[in-house]
């Protein structure tokens, strides 16, 4: 019986490369139903805001699974990335990217014989892909950076399966703790109490510069790396560059319902519609949804008659020797057909799974809410975020006004920095000022007091933001200004 998965073609190339990878499939007799769906810039231009239909999104949800070429977000219309989107609104927590050295495909690295085989695990959800932005002055744009212990934990649990699943004995976790206290911390902390779980796999961590410096000049160093969301974008398109860029890059979007696999490269309007675009990173892609849904011997087959076909010098024109004629995606395609059942000399891939197999999708009546229990807090405290042209000490002598018998001003902080009681003459400002209060000891404070704070400093400066300043358990959640 074939399974039903959604297919999207994509915009510019999409329907090109998509149409010559599900002709390999198709002759491979991969045992596949497709149900199309409409997605991409067209729908966003047809009105619809999300980028795609209706009758889209409950296909999607009914089969669990999408298979989509590269797409493109109207650019200056406020819309959201349709491709970011739809990973967030399915919770494809995981965003899993396996970079190899491909013979015919020749790199730096390849042309010294240094052999790369790493993946990246990216946390695919929270960080500041929830596009949640403000400006607080017309000078002053914040962003809120999200980072919880549930999503975390999905994404580096799933990382140390994937691992070991894949026989790998190393999972490092790349991480900015050492300046993001709070938010990488958290993702930090989790992924050394998750790790305890995995006795096999040795665990490390590294900060994401020293991360980038050594993927580019010991790559070999590393098998498997777990990142939050906006660093390992940044950094999984590092790797693609390491193997020949991104169109060499498979990507798989993995959630608990629904799955999603694509071709992460742009959609090249510039070669659109006229067949030379390279499939390899769709087709790569497809091979890690075979696998995901069990198809393993069909999904190696097909891996081995591609890794044969790059190994003969067939290439299209975006690599390969320049003195031999490229082939056009249709040519290509038909090389790989043509080779189905050969082995290449190098690397031959045998069909061992690189998933857990998901033989069904769960229908889910209510959203899953995740919540930490038995966790003590305690208000201390608020920041009150302020537009202001004053100097800092005009500012304190207006605020500690406001203070009240409970509350006490402590700090006032420009873009992060101190510069009141004490600062320096010489650090810039701008107009929004951070004033941190906190409550005197012995005191008990509530969230009306917090509020009445701010509600008072509204008399004399426009309030821009308040954040309230917690303990959990004994621990502070918020950090201190730089200088403090």
């Amino acid at each position: 019986m074939k399974t039903k998965i959604a297919v999207a073609k994509g915009d510019g190339i999409g329907p090109e490369i998509m149409a010559a990878v599900l002709r390999i499939f198709d002759a491979a007799n991969v045992q596949l139903e497709y149900e199309y769906v409409e997605m991409g810039k067209s729908y966003f231009d047809a009105g619809h805001s999300t980028g795609m239909t209706a009758a889209a999104k409950e296909t999607i949800e009914r089969l669990g699974l999408l298979f989509k070429g590269p797409m493109e977000t109207p650019k200056g219309k406020g819309v959201k990335s349709i491709n970011v989107t739809a990973r967030k609104v399915w919770n494809t927590y995981a965003n899993q990217r396996d970079f190899r050295s491909l013979n015919g495909v020749d790199t730096v690295f390849s042309k010294a014989g240094i052999p790369i085989n790493l993946t990246i695990v990216r946390e695919n959800i929270e960080d500041t892909y929830g596009g949640i932005e403000h400006l607080l002055t017309s000078d002053v744009a914040v962003g809120r950076r999200i980072i919880t212990r549930p999503g975390s934990a999905q994404v580096i649990r799933y990382a140390f399966e994937m691992a070991r699943r894949k026989g790998y004995t190393k999972l490092a976790c790349g991480h900015k703790a050492n300046i993001m206290k709070l938010t990488d911390g958290l993702f930090l902390e989790t992924f050394q109490e998750i790790a305890k779980e995995y006795p096999d796999i040795e665990s490390s961590d590294i900060i994401v510069d020293d991360l980038c410096m050594k993927l580019v000049s010991r790559p070999e160093m590393f098998q498997a790396i777990v990142l939050t969301n906006l660093q390992g974008d940044i950094v999984s398109d590092l790797c693609a560059g390491l193997v020949g860029g991104l169109g060499f890059a498979p990507s798989a979007n993995i959630g608990d319902n629904i799955s999603i696999f694509e071709a992460v490269h742009g959609t090249a309007p510039d070669i659109a519609g006229r067949g030379v675009a390279n499939p390899t990173a769709l087709l790569l892609s497809g091979i890690l949804m075979l696998r995901y849904l069990g198809a393993t011997t069909v999904a190696a087959s097909i891996e081995n008659a591609l890794l044969y076909t790059l190994e003969q010098g067939i290439h299209t024109g975006d690599f390969g020797d320049r003195s031999t004629p490229s082939a056009d995606t249709n040519t290509f395609a038909d090389a790989i057909i043509a080779n189905l059942g050969q082995l290449p000399q190098k690397g031959v891939v045998i069909a061992q799974p690189d998933f857990e197999v998901k033989a069904n999708h769960d229908h889910p009546l209510k959203n899953k809410l995740t919540v930490s229990t038995n966790v003590q807090e305690e208000m201390v405290g608020v920041d009150v975020f302020v537009e202001s042209n004053a100097q800092p000490t005009e500012l304190a002598e207006l605020a500690k006004r406001k203070s009240t018998d409970n509350f006490q001003l402590v700090m006032i902080s420009n873009r992060g920095t101190q510069v009141w009681p004490t600062g320096s003459i010489f650090t810039e400002l701008v107009n929004e000022y951070r004033m941190r209060f906190e409550k005197k000891d012995g005191t008990t404070i509530t969230q009306k007091e917090i509020l009445h704070i701010a509600a008072e400093l509204s008399e004399d400066f426009k309030v821009c933001s308040v954040e309230f300043l917690m303990k959990f358990d004994g621990k502070i959640g918020y950090t201190l200004a730089q200088g403090q």
